[in-house]
């Protein structure tokens, strides 16, 4: 393995790794997890976010192609997933779930953090854009997959809609874009403000990661599981690699586009499992099964690309 790639994945997954040590231990117990995720969700990563984007140029870190190909890859596994799952009689509730895991990825907490640790503040800047274009369609694609499937169909269309373009990350990253436009600098102090807030949502995300995750889960659901887990590490980042290197872009330009695509499951996917009726406790094992497995996963891809 390219030494690079190991000095990038193995710290990562040990930090996660102490969360879920933490948990066990009790120093990380349920009534922290909560508030804790809120304050990364809702105002670290989202501040990471706008001041990356910021402080970057887009006319040459804004890719249009790259773009397209990774949102035509999750269309893609999406799709499959869902005929996947329908040749292999996976029960409606549960359904849902299955075609989610296996596209919606963690974006926000691990997806970043391998791009800014690999590929620097550049690459973080590539990543932040095109994480807030995948995101758009991932939670319309969510929303959309877990209704269909749902008992209760009276979640309100409108107030789902409104959630989405509400995410906090991607407002961040629109909101970045379109300061980046106007060519202005942010004034020192609230740039270092920024810099401050940045600072937390990394460490802070990835412990809390390791403490949300739970082996039983896995074990009870290990068949569909491992089959959503293949699909969300193996076959989306495999059809976007190999749509990237079809179509031209070079590898600067296209890695923070996989790693984006290589992404576990995003946890966020328990929590609208959790709203809209689905399989909630299949969703955190594929969450758990992912996250473990893309330690493995993210090194295969980085050292292909």
């Amino acid at each position: 393995m390219n030494q690079h790639i190991f000095t990038t994945i193995i710290p990562i997954f040990t930090i996660i790794s102490l969360g879920w040590l933490a948990r066990v231990r009790g120093f990380i117990p349920p009534e922290f997890s909560g508030p804790a995720n809120r304050l990364v969700y809702y105002l670290a990563i989202p501040a990471m976010i706008f001041r990356s984007i910021s402080k970057g140029s887009l006319t040459t870190q804004f890719n249009g192609a790259v773009i397209a190909i990774t949102l035509a890859s999750v269309l893609i596994v999406f799709t499959g997933a869902w005929v996947a799952g329908r040749i292999a009689r996976i029960g409606p509730r549960r359904l849902g779930t299955f075609v989610q895991s296996a596209f919606h990825g963690n974006l926000g907490y691990i997806g970043l953090a391998v791009a800014y640790y690999h590929l620097g503040e550049e690459g973080l800047v590539r990543a932040s854009i095109i994480a807030g274009f995948i995101m758009i369609l991932q939670n319309f694609l969510a929303v959309f997959i877990l209704q269909f499937h749902a008992d209760d169909l009276s979640v309100s269309r409108r107030g789902m809609a409104l959630k989405i373009m509400g995410n906090p990350v991607i407002l961040s990253a629109v909101a970045g874009i379109l300061f980046s436009l106007t060519g202005a600098t942010l004034p020192i102090v609230i740039g270092r403000s920024l810099d401050i807030l940045s600072g937390l949502a990394l460490p802070t995300a990835l412990l809390l990661i390791g403490a949300s995750l739970s082996f039983d889960s896995v074990r009870l659901r290990i068949g569909s599981v491992l089959f959503a887990s293949a699909m969300k590490l193996l076959i989306l980042p495999g059809i976007g690699l190999l749509l990237y290197q079809l179509s031209g872009p070079l590898p600067q330009e296209y890695l923070p586009g996989l790693i984006m695509l290589a992404s576990p499951t995003a946890t966020i996917s328990w929590v609208m499992a959790k709203e809209m009726n689905g399989d909630v406790e299949f969703s955190v094992a594929a969450i758990s099964a992912s996250t473990i497995f893309s330690a493995i996963t993210f090194s295969l891809w980085l050292n292909m690309a």
